[in-house]
């Protein structure tokens, strides 16, 4: 090759430098170096021909090699197949969740009185995003028909008194609650002016032929639901026979939702009611056991009575007599307390408009609803009554623990169809344990008495259930128990009106 590089041979030894003919050292500088020119070979790696390759592919050795990583990979790959066939078989089934109607998936809202609540039918359809925010499932409005107190002869259910409202009043209620995915129920109660909601029981046929052809009337115009009085009186009766009959007959093929038929049932006990439906035939009965004047193993008792007819119970204070939850409630903590055990207990919640803010009934049946709760207050330094905002702020403060705990039901297994389990109850006191399945359980405990209760929370073994040794606090009205905090199961002591509802998680 041609091309030469330079190599400098540096002076190590006389001996090993070059000579020249007469035997003297070559070299450049004193003590220097000499310059020789030596050629430099180039060698490119063009790898194996495909004629090698075949010829070492083809040895023994890789042979064995190329079989033993085949091997490897298969056994590999099985392996994680059959982990994975392991894994699915030996985990825990998921419960099959229930079959749920709407009535069943949040709270129902009454509206006893349109113009109070919001200045007529007309108003109710201006007020529907406000109602909206609390995530209700349905609306029960009225009663509105037009009857005078005590007169058989003067009711007409098919026609809205024009005092309340007009019926495309009501039209537009329906199609804008029908947009936002709220059901409309009608309470029909014939006579709800006078003493008794059927008139005498010598009408009653007579009236329950009114009710039925009104509710083939309204069902036609996309109302979703009836609600009847005092269902013990006519829960044996051929003429309620015929009503189910309407209702079910309303319910199509193209329909998304259920009609429903909503009873209501006043002083009626648990071992009662339980037969009562089965037997009445009855989607939903409005039970006022809870606002019973009883004590937490009375109510505990109804609990453990009903709760397996969770779905065609719905539990109100004040509701059953179309009254707010505060004629009950005497402080805005006990308010706060009520409201998280109808949020919690098994069955559908009913609240009358109102109960949201904890409205004061002061004397009035229906009182006036107040609205524009998050407005702030004057800023253009005009004078304020101190006592009206402070009273503002707390109704806004209940309204949003309200709407903490519909969005928390709405969203919780445990809550809104999980099982029920009793864990203590006093003269003043309860507490009870819902789960479903492998999601998040909740501990509700609640004191309405005067003084401070400790409750040692204990469940009796069923199923396998335990409670863990501590939980941590989801709500509390109390204010010795923020939020997130740990609280040991063994010994809560609750303030006065406290109530806490406790969350721990799944353990296998």
């Amino acid at each position: 090759m041609n091309d030469m590089k330079d190599v400098e041979l540096n002076e190590l030894d006389p001996e090993k430098q070059p000579m020249t003919g007469d035997g003297q050292t070559v070299s450049g500088e004193k003590n220097g170096s000499i310059k020789v020119k030596v050629p430099e070979e180039e060698v490119a790696f063009t790898g194996l021909s495909k004629e090698e390759l075949m010829k070492v592919a083809g040895t023994p050795g890789w042979v064995r090699t190329r079989w033993v990583l085949l091997i490897l990979f298969w056994l590999g790959w099985v392996g994680m197949l059959a982990g994975a066939i392991a894994i699915i078989v030996k985990a825990p089934r998921c419960k099959p969740i229930p079959d749920m109607n709407w009535w069943n998936e949040g709270p129902l809202y009454q509206i006893a009185d349109a113009e109070a609540f919001a200045d007529g039918l007309a108003g109710v359809e201006k007020k529907l995003d406000n109602i909206n925010q609390l995530k209700v499932k349905g609306l029960v409005l009225g009663p509105f028909h037009t009857v005078q107190a005590d007169r058989r002869n003067t009711l007409n259910l098919k026609e809205i008194d024009p005092t309340r409202g007009s019926e495309e009043d009501l039209l537009a209620v329906l199609d804008k609650a029908h947009k936002k995915g709220v059901s409309v129920v009608l309470d029909l109660t014939p006579n709800y002016l006078g003493a008794s909601p059927w008139f005498s029981s010598s009408d009653l046929n007579d009236v329950m032929d009114s009710v039925q052809a009104a509710a083939e009337h309204w069902f036609g115009l996309g109302v979703d639901g009836i609600k009847i009085p005092d269902l013990g009186t006519v829960a044996n009766s051929v003429d309620l026979s015929r009503l189910m009959a309407v209702v079910k007959g309303n319910d199509t093929e193209d329909d998304a939702k259920k009609k429903m038929l909503m009873g209501v049932t006043e002083g009626v006990s648990a071992v009662e009611l339980s037969p009562l439906l089965n037997t009445s035939g009855a989607d939903l009965v409005l039970s006022d056991l809870l606002g019973a004047k009883l004590g937490g193993a009375e109510r505990i008792h109804a609990l453990d009575t009903l709760h397996s007819q969770q779905r065609g119970v719905a539990w109100g204070l004040g509701a059953t007599q179309r009254e707010q939850l505060s004629k009950r409630a005497t402080s805005r903590a006990l308010i706060r307390l009520y409201q998280l055990l109808l949020f919690t207990v098994p069955g559908t919640p009913v609240f009358s408009y109102g109960d949201e803010i904890g409205l004061k009934m002061e004397g009035e049946k229906f009182p006036k609803m107040i609205w524009d709760l998050e407005k702030e207050a004057k800023a253009d330094g005009a004078a304020v009554n101190e006592t009206t905002e402070a009273e503002r702020e707390e109704y806004a403060a209940v309204r949003k623990w309200f709407k903490s705990l519909s969005d928390l039901r709405g969203k919780e297994r445990s809550l809104l169809h999980g099982e029920y389990y009793p864990l203590q109850s006093s003269a003043s006191s309860l507490a009870f344990l819902r789960l479903w399945d492998q999601s998040e359980r909740f501990v509700t405990a609640v004191n309405w008495g005067e003084a401070p209760e400790t409750l040692q929370l204990k469940l009796v073994p069923a199923d396998g259930v335990e409670l863990p040794t501590s939980a941590t606090v989801k709500l509390s009205t109390d204010p010795e128990m923020e939020a997130e905090s740990t609280v040991d199961l063994d010994k809560i002591t609750l303030g006065p009106g406290q109530g806490v509802l406790l969350q721990f998680p799944y353990r296998g």
